[in-house]
């Protein structure tokens, strides 16, 4: 005769009846969270963004101890020091006033100065502590640069960019020497979706137009002056490596390494608040042409 006894559903509660393991209270474990996410909540002023950067920068404690990783996770009760040092802004490029009236600045942007803080903090100068933006030059680019005092001054300046009733010219030492010593670069520039911060010679682009004119070259390097009649971002960079000649110093579109990128804003022909039409000028940079 065979007795069939009742099947376990749970083979681990099998073994717990046969004295196999030992059945202990579960303990109730304290959920953990980001630190970052447990600090947007804290901080509300500042994004996630910000808070991150902190935490990297090492501005963080938690329970005493500096946490660099703003993944890592904790109670959510852990007690948050946020310590921003306040003397972080760098002094060390300073650009000189080239004019300055009650309405605007004009200013001589060094190369390596940020035109705008990136993110809501931001730990060293920018041209947006001198006045109000009215148009950007890349970090490495040099040259005129004009901000408003007021914005209505702003408004006003930043119509005549959007409408193209301002002049520039740049002045750039490019790879190589170009076909022809003078042309116009007529070729549509999108944002290259393959790499979201570069740009590209693309069909279905922004319609974009440069004037380039060779002023000396040595076959090695070239010495242009360009003159872009639209204002897309990274334009004359673009256009110079689709040619097959980009900018010296361009760690993005260029091969050559240098100490700078050869890129200088030498002349912003703009109408000022009262009509007056007026031309910044700024001086070519002398090691442009130690290159030669």
């Amino acid at each position: 005769m065979f007795i069939t006894g009742k099947k376990f559903s749970k083979p681990e509660m099998s073994r717990v009846i046969n004295g196999d393991i030992e059945l202990k209270g579960e303990e109730e474990k304290e959920e953990k969270f980001r630190l970052d996410h447990l600090m947007v909540e804290k901080y509300k002023s500042y994004n996630r963004s910000s808070l991150q950067k902190f935490i990297e920068s090492g501005f963080v404690k938690v329970d005493g101890e500096v946490a660099k990783k703003p993944n890592q996770k904790f109670v959510k009760d852990v007690k948050i020091e946020l310590n921003v040092p306040t003397d972080l802004k760098n002094s060390d490029l300073k650009p000189d006033v080239l004019y300055e009236d009650d309405d605007v600045i004009v200013l001589n942007k060094p190369a390596g100065l940020l035109s705008m803080a990136k993110g809501e903090y931001c730990p060293e100068v920018t041209l947006e502590d001198y006045g109000l933006l009215v148009h950007r030059l890349d970090r490495d680019t040099s040259g005129v640069v004009i901000l408003a005092k007021n914005p209505e001054v702003q408004s006003f300046l930043r119509r005549q960019f959007q409408d193209r009733t301002t002049h520039k010219t740049y002045y750039a030492v490019i790879e190589g020497r170009p076909k022809l010593d003078k042309a116009k670069i007529d070729l549509p520039i999108a944002r290259d979706l393959k790499r979201p911060t570069t740009f590209r010679v693309d069909a279905n682009g922004k319609p974009s137009e440069t004037d380039y004119e060779v002023i000396k070259t040595d076959d090695k390097h070239s010495l242009v002056e360009l003159k872009p009649k639209t204002g897309r971002t990274h334009q004359l960079r673009v256009h110079m490596k689709y040619i097959g000649h980009p900018i010296v110093g361009d760690d993005v579109y260029g091969e050559e390494k240098a100490d700078r990128l050869y890129l200088h804003a030498g002349k912003l022909e703009i109408t000022l608040p009262g009509g007056k039409r007026t031309t910044f000028e700024s001086k070519m940079p002398k090691e442009f042409m130690d290159v030669f």
